[in-house]
């Protein structure tokens, strides 16, 4: 163990130890009458989210079901994330809040996860089962439906064995500036509202950093396990997709839920756009990589495989064809790729459906998906290709 991780987990074990504000109340009360004192807890790690943490806060004190306890982990930060985080946490009327700040973390985010954690384990007796029913972990640059917290608990009720429920995700700007970032935008908003109205129908692969409600009974069996939550590995670029398996692994059930929504931040830039999606592709192989072909793995294995596939379909045979079609005509083309590409045109166009008929026709006009597949099956390909020649750097 290096002498900085030595450094930080000695802190952690101290809830105390770390600079903290909690505004009222006291955390470590015992049980009263039985029952868990704090039935959901919001774990928010903050990075450097000076823009974005207080709309994220304040979506926690609007929901209708309000958190018990926030956590705020100031994580790394170097502008103004922790004081605007204790402004909330200042607000009467806002929820009971507590800001930490973790100025010395090489683990990223997964290292603040596990602070929070870790003081919150400490704040109720040893366990996290000892007070607390539920964990809300959420991105600081993430805004929750009002009825989020209601939904997750109303879903993870229905099943003792689910230990966590997902957001759907959905885009939030209108931070357009040219015609091509009003396009790139565009594209991130359909891909986000076509994953969410797929993703609730099937086991999921994994669980939504923007937001992901956890059973604390999940939680705990996974420090039980191996004495973390959230995997510390500097290399580990996708801790939620990790602690997805794990729980799997653990014998729970993961699921996600269309209507606990999750607004999120979208990239402005196509450099931006494939540093994010590199990080998170790149980290999903790596982390298959390393569990090989298991019985939790094997269709996120598959869906990669499917999908650099169909990109080469798409981009190869597809629109070859398109363009010959556009040169010559449909008149001559055979029957069966008239038919393909009436396929083309109203499947997409219904998958996106729930966002409206902007969306349906943007897909219909096949150009512009088709535009955006070339910039994912670069971010595919490259992320794959980095996984076996490069090394994941740490944070400086």
């Amino acid at each position: 163990m290096s002498g900085t991780t030595a450094r930080r987990r000695a802190r952690s074990a101290d809830p105390g130890a770390s600079r903290s504000r909690h505004r009222r109340g006291r955390v470590s009360t015992p049980h009263v009458h039985g029952h868990a004192l704090y039935d959901t807890v919001i774990l928010v790690p903050a990075r450097n989210e000076e823009v974005g943490v207080f709309t994220s806060l304040r979506s926690l004190a609007a929901q209708t079901r309000r958190p018990d306890l926030i956590v705020v982990v100031v994580n790394n930060s170097t502008d103004r994330t922790e004081e605007y985080a204790n402004q909330f946490a200042d607000d009467p009327q806002t929820p009971p809040t507590v800001v930490l700040n973790l100025d010395d973390n090489p683990h990223k985010k997964a290292g603040a996860l596990n602070y929070g954690l870790e003081w919150l384990r400490q704040a109720v007796g040893g366990r996290l089962t000892s007070n607390v029913r539920h964990v809300l972990v959420m991105d600081a640059d993430t805004e929750l439906h009002p009825k989020f917290i209601e939904r997750a608990r109303n879903v993870i009720a229905s099943d003792p064995a689910i230990g966590g429920v997902s957001a759907a995700c959905l885009g939030r700007t209108d931070l357009w500036r040219n015609p091509w970032q009003r396009y790139l935008l565009g594209m991130q908003i359909i891909e986000y509202g076509r994953a969410a109205n797929a993703r609730y129908r099937k086991d999921i692969h994994t669980m939504s950093g923007a937001g992901s409600f956890y059973r604390s009974e999940a939680l705990q069996s996974l420090l039980d396990w191996r004495g973390q939550v959230f995997w510390e590995d500097h290399r580990n670029l996708v801790e939620d997709y990790e602690t997805t398996l794990a729980l799997k692994e653990s014998g729970w059930k993961v699921t996600a839920n269309q209507l606990c929504i999750a607004y999120t931040d979208l990239m402005p830039t196509l450099r931006e756009l494939i540093q994010q999606r590199e990080r998170w592709s790149r980290g999903t192989v790596d982390t298959l990589r390393r569990r090989g072909w298991t019985k939790f793995t094997w269709h996120s294995l598959t869906t990669l495989i499917l999908g650099i596939l169909g990109s080469v379909y798409v981009l190869g045979w597809g629109t070859t064809h398109l363009v010959m079609a556009l040169k010559h005509g449909f008149a001559d083309m055979p029957l069966v790729f008239l038919l393909l590409f009436a396929f083309w045109i109203v499947y997409p166009a219904l998958r996106v459906r729930n966002l409206g008929w902007k969306a349906m026709l943007v897909e219909a006009a096949l150009i512009p998906e088709l535009v955006f597949t070339v910039v994912r099956t670069y971010w595919l390909v490259s992320s794959i290709v980095k996984s076996y020649v490069t090394r994941v750097s740490a944070w400086k």
